[in-house]
């Protein structure tokens, strides 16, 4: 029973990846109707009010009493607040290729974070595993081709806010662990993106114009309400107590790894469901992305292994 518990990190992070990855799809379909503020306030107010029900019935067990929650405050400030506007606009400013390429470099700087703030020392095939899976994604998107739309520095400064917002979150989580459980992470989370999205969509009517009654409107419409509710159950909820739990037993630059998988399952969706196009570059970019996860991890548990054995010795 051990040896199957210590795989229990590296399946969470593989479903984290798969929900992240299918979320595209219904992120697509959301937006043809509700604009991408409307899409994310009704992601996380589902997500909050589910996982509340959930600890009302007693189904999860949230314990806050003696704790200090500013860091969750500060970690849920970092992702999702910040990393969703920074991300949504800077897809905005630049192409979404671009943009593709930016985010892919979350591992790199998770892995750099997390030598100056948990003093992790990745090991040096840790870093080239790290960084083959990162070229892999590179490389599949690169191949798609770039779009030929303008990009700005305001785009660039977005996007590499988006990519800092994220590996501080990496960071904060693993830090978060020692102390919350991955649910009383994953709740505060819920509710502090909820509570933003909320007020700045709520914001953004008033100034436009719409009556409070014509909030939850667009809700009504199917092609809304099945990804708020794919992205508010399983996206928000399952999807960040997976990479909250990956977090807490893993090195945060491992950790951080399995979000590379998500181009994989993103483009498997895309053809069995979407029916597009699979091309040659998609099977090598899948493989590199691949290789460099196993590697990553493989290699992360020798070096703990090595360091149990001086410890010992």
């Amino acid at each position: 029973m051990k040896n199957i518990k210590t795989y229990y990190p590296y399946l969470a992070g593989v479903g984290m990846a798969s929900i992240f990855g299918f979320s595209f799809m219904f992120t697509s379909m959301g937006l043809d109707v509700a604009s991408p503020l409307e899409l994310i306030s009704y992601r996380f107010l589902l997500a909050a009010s589910l996982i509340t029900l959930l600890w009302l019935f007693g189904i999860i067990k949230i314990n806050y009493k003696g704790k200090n929650i500013g860091p969750l405050l500060l970690l849920s400030l970092a992702e999702p607040v910040i990393y969703f506007i920074f991300e949504t606009y800077g897809v905005k400013y630049t192409s979404s290729s671009l943009s593709g390429l930016m985010i892919a470099l979350i591992p790199v700087a998770v892995t750099v974070l997390a030598v100056v703030f948990l003093k992790e020392r990745p090991s040096l095939y840790q870093l080239l595993f790290i960084l083959l899976s990162v070229t892999g994604v590179v490389f599949i998107i690169f191949m798609t081709g770039i779009e030929s739309r303008n990009t700005s520095i305001m785009g660039f400064l977005f996007l590499l806010g988006a990519v800092l917002s994220a590996a501080f979150y990496s960071i904060l989580a693993r830090k978060s662990s020692l102390e919350f459980s991955p649910i009383e992470i994953t709740f505060v989370m819920m509710w502090l993106g909820a509570i933003a999205f909320n007020i700045l969509n709520l914001t953004e009517k008033i100034i436009k114009g719409y009556s409070i009654t014509q909030y939850f409107h667009n809700l009504t419409n199917y092609k809304v309400l099945i990804p708020v509710l794919y992205l508010g159950i399983l996206s928000s909820i399952v999807a960040y107590f997976l990479n909250n739990y990956a977090l807490s037993k893993l090195p945060a630059s491992q950790a951080s790894v399995f979000a590379n998988l998500t181009t994989v399952i993103s483009v498997i969706a895309g053809i069995t469901i979407r029916r597009e196009a699979f091309y040659w570059y998609h099977i090598i970019g899948a493989i590199m992305i691949l290789i460099g996860v196993w590697g990553t991890n493989y290699f992360g548990k020798v070096s703990e292994m090595v360091m149990s054995s001086e410890e010992i010795h």
